[in-house]
């Protein structure tokens, strides 16, 4: 893979216009590959799409080009390509009657269907022709796993301004411009920024204001409606790598990249990251990560996923092509992780998705916190569930108990109810409500809260409600009130119940 200089975005307009005729998009690939090879490029398996593409039309051209990262003649390219503007401009090298690719350009679908493009080192996206193995400190990587699930995860509303910090090749501010109108993207490595330009050039998106620097230096002290970062978040023994290693201790780096965002955002504006941090003896993680939240923010963050030491070490060892090195040298780093969670008294690595919000009820000291485990399959994108947590979060907050049993609810669309039993008894065991979308939540209820959801239609208020179950159920009302709350605030807080606003 190359770190050389990059091409010029001049004229990526024809570029792309060649591109798309060509069918060389998201959609185009997976029609042109199938199903099994297009899921195998993902897998950084190449020998099903070399074997797809063994025709000579502009897309198996391009496919093999940018993709598999072969050399193609110089004729197939051409009528592909404008190929002496590709040339001058750094996108392919010629090389006798071959023509060769200096940068990985990637098809990515827009959430609205887009057509855009992913411009990354050769070899460094996920499915790269190469895969990832580098250890090339200012190498940029393209597409993965955690980019996307970023960009399903976050708000996506108009706003006026949106700060990708460590934009890397580019994928959050491509997603930033569709609905912010001032974006401003840094990065520590400038090799970034330019794949940064470049990736929002081929896609036909606005330009964003390029910064070079560590963390919210290159902002000063602006703010912004919207901040979101990938962040080099792997926690490591130094920082041989940039694109991985924060080069702060431990998880030092996130938590500064959390604690500062608050002075960085606007009132009701959002802070999104994903983000490792360090599972400590003798210290609740959930303890860790609430002593990150910065003042005059709401949160919510979630846990997916936990490893112990040995299985992260040997991932990131691994993602960087460690152990295809020295077998020595290999132990020898491996050695060097052990050692930094020992001194550090970490047992384990959580992963996950950290939200921060600035609102009005959090700067007069009622914020709301929310930190859980949930390691479950969610539906993405998650944005606008993320959106409706910290929407339900401010209606409980204005709403008492007695201000509960006055509203009004609705069950939540996608909520279906599951009766547990064994076959032909005549009362289930336990009743679950499911959510089939979002978060994918369940929860048991007894056999009151199953009743107050089945007729939650917004007709009538939660307390007649429960005065009606209470006299089907031969209870007394008084004792179903004042139990029953705290039950309704956890439905609500879920999203399996919708306050039915104007109803209270």
């Amino acid at each position: 893979m190359s770190t050389t200089s990059l091409p010029a975005s001049a004229r990526t307009p024809r570029l792309r216009q060649a591109l798309i005729a060509a069918a060389f998009t998201a959609d185009g690939l997976l029609e042109r590959l199938g199903a099994p090879a297009y899921a195998a490029l993902a897998r950084s398996e190449t020998v099903p799409a070399l074997r797809a593409t063994r025709g000579d039309s502009p897309l198996d051209t391009l496919v093999r080009l940018f993709l598999l990262q072969r050399h193609v003649p110089a004729a197939r390219v051409a009528a592909a390509l404008p190929l002496e503007e590709c040339v001058e401009d750094g996108w392919v090298v010629r090389e006798g009657d071959l023509v060769r690719a200096t940068v990985d350009v990637r098809p990515y679908g827009g959430p609205e269907g887009e057509d855009w493009f992913i411009v990354s080192d050769l070899g460094c996206a996920v499915g790269g022709a190469g895969g990832i193995g580098s250890h090339e400190e200012a190498v940029v990587l393209g597409v993965g796993g955690a980019s996307t699930t970023l960009a399903g995860i976050t708000v996506r509303r108009p706003v006026a301004t949106a700060l990708d910090l460590g934009a890397g090749s580019g994928i959050q501010a491509l997603h930033a411009a569709q609905h912010a109108i001032r974006v401003t993207a840094t990065d520590v490595n400038p090799r970034a920024l330019d794949f940064t330009r470049l990736t929002l050039a081929l896609s036909g998106a606005a330009p964003a204001d390029l910064r070079v620097g560590s963390l919210y230096e290159p902002v000063d002290t602006e703010t912004y409606d919207l901040i979101v970062s990938n962040p080099p978040f792997v926690i490591s023994p130094g920082a041989r790598l940039t694109y991985r290693d924060g080069g702060m201790g431990g998880d030092d780096l996130c938590r500064t990249l959390v604690q500062q965002a608050g002075d960085r955002l606007n009132e009701g504006g959002y802070a999104q990251f994903l983000a490792n941090w360090q599972h400590v003896e003798g210290e609740e993680w959930q303890d860790r990560l609430r002593s990150w939240v910065p003042q005059g923010c709401d949160a919510w963050i979630v846990q997916r996923e936990v490893q112990d030491i040995t299985q992260y070490a040997e991932l990131w060892l691994r993602d960087s092509g460690d152990h295809r090195t020295d077998p020595a040298a290999y132990a020898e780093r491996y050695e060097a992780w052990m050692d930094e969670f020992e001194a550090r008294r970490t047992k384990g690595v959580g992963f996950g998705w950290i939200t921060l919000r600035k609102s009005a009820a959090a700067v007069a000291g009622n914020p709301s916190v929310v930190i859980e485990e949930w390691p479950h399959s969610v539906e993405q994108p998650l944005g606008p569930a993320v959106e409706a947590h910290f929407v339900r979060q401010d209606y409980l907050r204005e709403h008492d108990d007695a201000a509960l049993l006055a509203a009004h609810f609705t069950l939540s669309d996608e909520v279906v109810q599951e009766q547990v039993g064994l076959p032909g008894a005549e009362d289930p065991e336990h009743v679950v409500l499911r959510q089939h979308r979002g978060m994918r939540r369940a929860t048991k209820v007894d056999a009151v809260g199953a009743g107050f959801a089945g007729v939650c239609d917004g007709s009538l208020p939660a307390g007649r409600i429960l005065d009606a179950i209470a006299q089907l159920m031969a209870e007394d009302p008084v004792l179903l009130r004042d139990r029953t709350p705290q039950a309704i605030r956890l439905l609500v807080e879920e999203g399996f119940l919708e306050p039915v606003r104007g109803g209270a």
